[in-house]
């Protein structure tokens, strides 16, 4: 995949793996409309999904995760129907690890 500009700069300075995951998850954008997320990847601090509506770096969502609930994320690229976010408080280690168990086994 190739990145130009502020998206390779972004890419280039993640300090952690994602783990690789296929899940779907509920959201909704900056209007509140409800949306539905294919996550893709994860990580405690963030996560890539792909989605048919279309954002722009600096649009937040509401992610509802298994076992977490509801996190804050700001879109920090989007790029051919995938989104990168971070999310605005990261998740504990131990939940973190439960999380990945619940979405393995689906």
């Amino acid at each position: 995949m190739a990145y130009t500009g502020s998206q390779r700069a972004f890419v280039e300075q993640r300090s952690e793996d994602r783990d690789e995951v296929q899940f779907r998850a509920r959201a909704s954008g900056p209007d509140n409309r409800a949306l539905s997320l294919l996550v893709v990847n994860l990580s405690p601090n963030g996560m890539m999904a792909r989605c048919e509506d279309a954002f722009a770096p600096g649009d937040r969502l509401r992610v509802t995760l298994p076992v977490v609930g509801a996190m804050s994320a700001e879109v920090r690229w989007a790029l051919g129907g995938r989104i990168g976010c971070q999310f605005e408080s990261g998740i504990d280690r131990a939940t973190y690890r439960e999380l990945l168990a619940t979405v393995m086994q689906r």
